[in-house]
């Protein structure tokens, strides 16, 4: 296996012979995959390929799948350093512990969060992540710097928030000048995408979020923003503007393509018909219904309807074997009992949803998601010779049923190799580990976070559950 991570480390182009590739149509045999210059060159039939690239020696790994990196199309970077604190805690997590988390986190401790997520996300195959925005006060530089070194394609959303929510307040004036000045720093970075953010949309004034929309819209990007996740998120809304959050947005003129809205999980069927009709994009978090949430996003009525989808760790776990898994679990378990749907979308419907779809929700649909020429070399290689695809009948919903991310023996993105079982090749993650063990403690103990529950080994001592 050195040899072959050698050979893979190379730099030029590279001539990949896997056992199988998942293309956009399904897993297929026989494959040859040329990579140049970050890009998926040429696919095709292996000894075609051959013939056409006679200079190119083929590296053969008939125990590979190579497929599509995981498109995670919610998480938070600056959110690693508190991980277990959350668990077990009601809903709106996000006013008692991240916001002043990340509010009081300086540029290193920045930094370091967003390093740290990052590797762990290329760990769990992910090769490409939407970042909803820090709620620093003016850090985004640094996350942008830790999402560069580890390679992980990003989507960095902007906060646009003018009223509350972030560490900083600016005027509605800065805010919108800062915007425009984040958009123009990254138009044109190969690996790094921006994308304009209100965390929630009572955090900023209508006229706030229409001109973000706007702004987003016209420049190509992403405006992000969390909307139903919280019963009560959903009730102040309809007391402080008569409507709920999507209903509103729409009544603004804020809802479109370029729209990517977390969550959606408390969802009317009017507000579904909203989506349907502008063309917004939801960002389907499992995980985090089953960790945090009011309620699941229904998914496979999205998928019916036509609304745009992808799915997103919302920065609970990274691993998109298991995200995919979760997406199809909670489905059947909340939706597909209950109707005798046996199938709750099929193996294929969750891995089009972690990749292709979830890039199409990102924005970034014409530069990667699938194996396909002229798109990004944004890929994995998963080891098929294990237990859990022996024998395979049906490899599509193998993946999602039985993939993990020990599996992944590389992780490419920009046809660049990052990962090799699970470690960075070029930098050293372990280093980062013992930073971040030494810092931490430091940086959760001067955030004003509140909990409501102790850490397990004192809840469990109390001899009841609340």
């Amino acid at each position: 296996m050195t040899a072959i991570r050698e050979q893979l480390s190379k730099a030029g182009d590279l001539f990949l012979r896997p056992g199988q590739v998942l293309l956009p149509e399904g897993p297929r045999a026989g494959m040859g995959v040329v990579v140049r210059a970050g890009t998926f060159h040429r696919i095709g039939m292996a000894e075609a390929v051959a013939e056409e690239f006679p200079g190119l020696t083929p590296l053969d790994l008939p125990d590979h799948l190579l497929m599509p990196g995981f498109v995670d199309t919610h998480t938070h970077l600056t959110q690693s350093l508190g991980k277990a604190l959350v668990f077990g805690e009601p809903s709106e997590i996000f006013r008692r512990i991240w916001v002043p988390l990340e509010g009081s986190l300086d540029e290193r401790m920045v930094y370091l969060s967003a390093k740290l997520a990052a590797l762990e996300c290329l760990r769990g195959g992910f090769t490409t992540a939407v970042d909803a925005g820090t709620r620093s006060q003016g850090h985004v530089g640094a996350l942008v710097r830790a999402a560069r070194e580890t390679g992980l394609r990003s989507v960095v959303g902007f906060i646009c928030n003018d009223l509350g929510g972030t560490a900083q307040v600016p005027e509605p004036d800065t805010i919108l000048r800062q915007a425009e000045e984040h958009l123009a720093a990254l138009r044109d970075d190969p690996l790094i995408h921006p994308s304009l953010a209100i965390s929630i949309p009572e955090a900023a004034s209508d006229r706030m979020l229409k001109a973000v929309s706007d702004m987003a819209a016209a420049a190509g990007v992403v405006f992000q923003t969390h909307v139903n996740e919280h019963l009560v998120a959903v009730e102040r809304s309809l007391v402080a503007r008569g409507r709920r959050p999507i209903e509103h947005l729409a009544h603004l003129g804020a809802l479109g393509p370029q729209v990517l809205l977390a969550h959606s999980t408390l969802v009317t069927p009017h507000e579904l018909n909203l989506l349907k009709e502008t063309g917004t994009a939801v960002a389907y978090n499992p995980v985090a219904s089953l960790w945090k949430g009011n309620a699941v996003a229904p998914a496979l009525q999205m998928a019916a309807l036509g609304i745009r989808f992808g799915l997103g760790t919302d920065g609970t776990r990274a691993d998109g074997f298991r995200l995919m898994d979760a997406g199809e679990g909670l489905q059947r378990a909340g939706f597909g009992l209950a109707t005798g749907d046996s199938s709750a979308g099929g193996g294929w419907l969750w891995l089009d949803h972690a990749t292709s779809a979830a890039a199409d929700a990102a924005g970034l649909s014409g530069i990667t998601g699938a194996i396909a020429e002229g798109l990004a070399a944004d890929f994995l290689l998963v080891d098929l010779d294990r237990p859990e695809f022996t024998p395979s009948y049906d490899l599509s919903w193998e993946l999602v049923r039985y993939g993990n991310r020990d599996q992944i023996d590389a992780v490419f993105t920009d046809g660049r190799l990052r990962l090799w079982q699970g470690w960075p090749v070029d930098w050293d993650a372990r280093a980062l580990l013992a930073e971040v063990r030494g810092d931490a403690a430091a940086a959760i103990a001067k955030a004003p976070i509140q909990r409501i529950h102790p850490l397990s080994e004192v809840y469990r001592g109390l001899g009841h559950y609340k």
